[in-house]
């Protein structure tokens, strides 16, 4: 039975007890959030937030299915314990895919997890034809392939398991971007021609990670197509639940802290990308892999 990942636990509702300047905890294995991030912040300008990565276990895709959980949990636990937010975000698709059942039992706050775009990319194409461009954990989940049986059963789907693009994008905001030839190498088997000429229109960015290349991802792209990035859905969806900004509300957007479970890439470089993105204090709460 599929799970619904947008959905936040059911005691919340927009309509009650609404705080007008609630603290909201993204979460991710590394940097993708920080889209999510971006446009949560647009919604709710006035939280305080912390960005929270889990870069000493980057990528989880590696984790084994038990492992992943315990591991999330683990993290989870210290998160909540110290920052008490009133909402998580957990803006990995790999997370979001495997372990909101077991983070909504356990916490009395509400999650809202990513759901590959399959919906919006189904309802946006014109012919029919349609990539997900994923990490390969995201691509083998059983429930990327009921939300395909569910909503893009007329289309044709390329589930394309992309294994490098997290790490070239955690590059490129840390100041070393792979070349081109790499970039395209990853993204070329999303454009598909069949047999009727019918092409690929829509791409849906089914890693968080994946907007920060987008720039590339258009300009590399053998011709033009929609580029879905699941973020805007996800701040519709923490509005839902947290309601609108409260007219008597102060913006409280200009930072956020970053708190690093591993911090070993943390360059100067990548600090100051950091900033740029409201993230002007970072800290690293130290939690080795091996700690569970």
């Amino acid at each position: 039975m599929r799970n619904n990942l947008m959905a936040g636990a059911a005691t919340v509702a927009a309509a009650a007890g609404v705080n007008p300047a609630p603290t909201i905890l993204v979460f991710d294995s590394g940097l993708g959030g920080l889209t999510v991030l971006e446009q949560v912040r647009r919604a709710r300008p006035d939280a305080a937030y912390v960005y929270a990565a889990d870069d000493a276990a980057f990528p989880y895709g590696r984790l084994a299915e038990a492992t992943l959980i315990d591991r999330v949990l683990a993290v989870m636990d210290r998160l909540v314990a110290v920052h008490r937010p009133d909402l998580v975000v957990i803006a990995c698709n790999t997370a979001s895919t495997l372990v909101l059942p077991a983070l909504r039992q356990r916490f009395a706050i509400p999650f809202v997890g990513v759901v590959p775009p399959i919906k919006p990319a189904a309802e946006a194409t014109r012919t029919r034809r349609i990539s997900l461009l994923a990490t390969p954990g995201t691509v083998a989940r059983a429930y990327t392939h009921e939300l395909i049986e569910t909503y893009a059963g007329a289309c044709d789907v390329t589930l394309v398991g992309a294994p490098n693009l997290a790490g070239f994008a955690e590059a490129e905001l840390a100041g070393a971007p792979v070349d081109d030839a790499r970039l395209a190498a990853e993204i070329a088997p999303c454009f598909i021609i069949g047999a009727e000429g019918r092409r690929t229109d829509v791409v849906c960015l089914a890693c968080t990670h994946y907007p920060l290349l987008l720039p590339r991802f258009q300009a590399l792209a053998p011709w033009p197509v929609l580029w879905i990035d699941p973020a805007p859905a996800i701040a519709r969806r923490v509005t839902q639940l947290l309601g609108t900004v409260q007219r008597s509300a102060q913006d409280a957007s200009g930072s956020v802290l970053g708190a690093f479970t591993g911090g070993a890439g943390l360059t100067n470089a990548l600090r100051t990308s950091l900033a740029v993105r409201g993230l002007t204090a970072v800290d690293v709460e130290a939690m080795p892999l091996s700690v569970q």
